[in-house]
């Protein structure tokens, strides 16, 4: 359930905030293998927080197995397994310091021209697996066409998916695109992202998927159960700044994980063979005192 909160909430919090936040995060998350199974995971935090971090951050496995690590295309840290036959679970628990600040706002922002923009940001206009832009194209421009480009029109952009959609963990769908969202008018936070990159890209702004922890911090707290969240990038001005199509406000305590053109490059595991979710388990809180452990906290739930 998505709590009702204004503008003015926010400012009110942020002028009393410190800048001294830390972040408890982590994971304890089980398949059930049938056969030795091959898999690749995205369960590292992106490397420019790594400076950030308070303890230790690893993917511990049980049973221990051999892990390999590797840089994707896009940047992210890729983990490379071969899943036993049975049960097998991921664990990490991690405390990360955050600078207390919210996203950042920029109404000045300017969309840059095509021509301009460098050539590694170019994929991002482009349409793929989920971010089907040939669909959404005629829409994009008759609705955002004449605003004023740079920030104003990806705010509005934002607002438009934000209302578009109506937020359900019953409406989770993973193959939905982000014509299919539009026209469903359901999803979760991935369909509200993939509908927002979508809308931008076709309107030359390049977008890109983002996937990591979001905990409730400055906001009420959500009684429905924790999961990874999905936002977006957009590049402006030369830089990359950060909204939420599902939030719709600017947040405190993002932890990216993984980038990319959309949910397809992101997925926290795929298994390339027949591997059965049977734990799932993500926490993202403030702490400053000492915690229970995640398995404690897991078996207690």
């Amino acid at each position: 359930m998505d709590c009702d909160y204004s503008r003015d909430d926010f400012a009110i919090y942020w002028s009393v905030r410190r800048n001294d936040v830390k972040i408890r995060a982590g994971y304890d998350i089980a398949f059930q293998c049938f056969q030795d199974t091959p898999m690749t995971l995205m369960l590292s935090i992106d490397s420019a927080r790594a400076k950030d971090l308070l303890s230790e951050h690893k993917i511990q496995f049980r049973p221990d197995i051999p892990s390999r690590d590797f840089i994707d295309m896009f940047g992210n840290t890729c983990t490379r397994i071969v899943a036993p036959a049975g049960r097998i679970e991921f664990r990490n628990d991690f405390v990360i310091a955050d600078s207390g600040l919210p996203d950042a706002v920029d109404p000045n922002a300017r969309q840059i021209e095509i021509g301009e923009i460098p050539d590694d940001v170019l994929v991002y206009l482009l349409g793929s697996r989920y971010c089907d832009t040939q669909k959404l194209s005629n829409l994009a421009w008759s609705l955002f066409g004449g605003l004023t480009p740079g920030w104003q029109r990806v705010q509005a952009i934002c607002d438009y998916a934000h209302d578009r959609i109506c937020f359900g963990y019953q409406h989770a769908r993973c193959d939905r695109t982000a014509s299919e969202g539009h026209e469903e008018r359901v999803g979760v936070c991935r369909d509200f992202a993939h509908l927002a990159v979508t809308l931008c890209r076709c309107m030359n702004i390049p977008a890109r998927y983002c996937t990591g922890y979001l905990g409730d911090i400055g906001v009420p707290l959500d009684p429905a159960p924790m999961d990874f969240s999905a936002w977006f990038e957009v590049y402006l001005d030369g830089k990359w700044l950060t909204f939420d199509a599902r939030h719709n406000h600017p947040r405190i305590g993002r932890i990216v994980m993984a980038r990319g053109r959309d949910a397809a490059d992101v997925a926290i595991s795929t298994s390339f063979g027949a591997a059965q979710l049977v734990n799932f388990t993500v926490i993202a809180e403030e702490t400053s005192v000492p915690v229970l452990p995640l398995t404690e906290i897991a078996t207690a739930a």
